[in-house]
């Protein structure tokens, strides 16, 4: 894995943060709640990619964000500690029809604060200035 690994990864994951911040200005009855909690999935993982490709570890394909923070915290263990709620569920099963509840607007707005959480976070450890 190459530094340009890490920086596509940082680049896709700053596209997810993009639609999240927009998304959680908006009035509950306007913000697409799906969205928010799919993109504060997808924006976790792929800042936890970014992290273990900069490290170098090996993590096949996987949504998992539990999976991902488990490998990260054999590098830092104070990744032990970083909270990831259900984001997980929001990787595939909520976009398909009859598998779970769609989110709704407190939901998508505690999804966004973990992902805006993780990011302080990640940022840190990735030693960088901005997503």
């Amino acid at each position: 894995m190459t530094d340009k690994n890490v920086s596509e990864w940082i680049t896709r994951a700053s596209e997810d943060l993009k639609v999240i911040t927009h998304e959680i200005k908006l009035e509950d009855s306007e913000m697409s709640a799906l969205a928010v909690c799919f993109h504060a999935q997808q924006f976790v993982e792929k800042a936890l990619k970014a992290y273990l490709s900069r490290n170098k570890v090996e993590f096949g394909k996987t949504h998992n964000l539990e999976r991902l923070a488990e490998l990260c915290s054999r590098i830092d263990k104070t990744f032990s500690y970083l909270k990831l709620g259900n984001l997980t569920d929001y990787a595939v099963d909520v976009r398909y029809p009859g598998t779970v509840q769609l989110p709704q607007a407190g939901e998508a707005r505690k999804s966004a604060e973990i992902a805006i959480k993780a990011r302080d976070f990640i940022l840190g450890k990735l030693e960088i200035d901005n997503f």
